[in-house]
């Protein structure tokens, strides 16, 4: 899998929640601004009450966009929910000839995990096309991405993680891939075709709106599966709740206990998901993550390095 092109051909698919319809065709536009050739189905959206359309429409969006020859990469405009639903069709296709780069975050993590782990291909952890049709994303984390997009740079830097126990203080270099994203749908991914254990990677983690003790409960149900057993690191992304109280038992209860818990490196502070900051994140890549007293460095490489 190559760096993008200007010119190439971008699917632009919503496997599960809709987006307005105005913020479609301003994500639209700005994937034209940028150079790319948005190809997105008249019928992307209907009057569904839970999803962006049935579940066989959003299936067969997905894939004629996978087995699109003049298709490069896979923008999905929301999350939300509804990804989940299209596995047991998923899991019939056969592979595709050529690897396609799929974009997004939240929801979209059943489509990472399985095209990574079924397939082995290698994903972008990055802005839903919905942000850019709100005008939500912010100009240093958009030229971050279409660097990577375009091949302007072929990794990304993240050098402010902070060490959450003793693990991630010891002076060390730590080398793999990164895998994992939205922690919920991760965890409903258990027991189905989009899960597999992620012996030898470095897990990122992210969420928005659950409360302490769902994200505790959500933590102790991949311990109890053995997630972490071979896991060599943990990255926290934002955990984002609106109460105070519930953001200080996620950070000063929840957490220290989860560190407590695993003998492996564990930091926090990854602008990628949720938050405000939604830096692109290569995934199924090589990465390094360098490892010195009070701070923690990761270098990402991209698809094409």
């Amino acid at each position: 899998m190559c760096s993008l092109q200007p010119g190439d051909t971008v699917a632009v698919i919503a496997p599960a929640s809709a987006c307005t319809r105005s913020e479609l065709k301003r994500g639209l536009n700005w994937l034209k601004s940028i150079g790319f050739n948005p190809k997105v189905s008249k019928n992307i959206f209907n009057k569904d009450r839970l999803f962006s359309h049935s579940d066989e429409e959003r299936f067969n969006q997905l894939k004629s966009a996978l087995y699109h020859e003049q298709v490069k990469a896979i923008w999905c405009v929301r999350g939300g929910y509804g990804s989940i639903r299209l596995l047991n069709d998923l899991k019939t296709l056969p592979q595709p000839k050529n690897p396609k780069l799929i974009i997004g975050y939240s929801d979209i993590t059943t489509l990472h995990c399985f095209v990574q782990g079924q397939w082995g291909w290698p994903t972008l952890h990055g802005p839903l096309l919905d942000r850019f049709g709100r005008g939500d994303n912010l100009p240093g984390e958009t030229k971050k991405l279409t660097d990577l997009l375009f091949g302007k740079k072929d990794e990304i830097s993240f050098d402010s993680l902070v060490p959450l126990n003793k693990a991630a203080l010891k002076t060390q270099t730590i080398k793999g891939s990164i895998i994992g994203g939205n922690l919920t749908v991760l965890v409903s991914s258990l027991g189905t075709c989009g899960y597999f254990l992620p012996q030898g990677h470095l897990v990122f983690l992210e969420d928005i709106g659950e409360r302490p003790h769902r994200v505790d409960r959500m933590l102790t149900q991949l311990l109890l599966n053995n997630f972490f057993s071979k896991v060599k690191a943990v990255l926290f992304g934002p955990l984002l709740i609106q109460k105070l109280s519930d953001r200080r038992l996620i950070h000063e209860v929840v957490l220290p206990h989860f560190c407590e818990t695993v003998n492996i490196p564990v930091f926090k502070g990854m602008p990628c998901g949720h938050g405000k900051k939604q830096w692109p994140l290569p995934m199924l890549t090589s990465a390094e993550l360098m490892v010195s007293g009070e701070k923690g460095f990761l270098k990402v490489n991209s698809w094409c390095k």
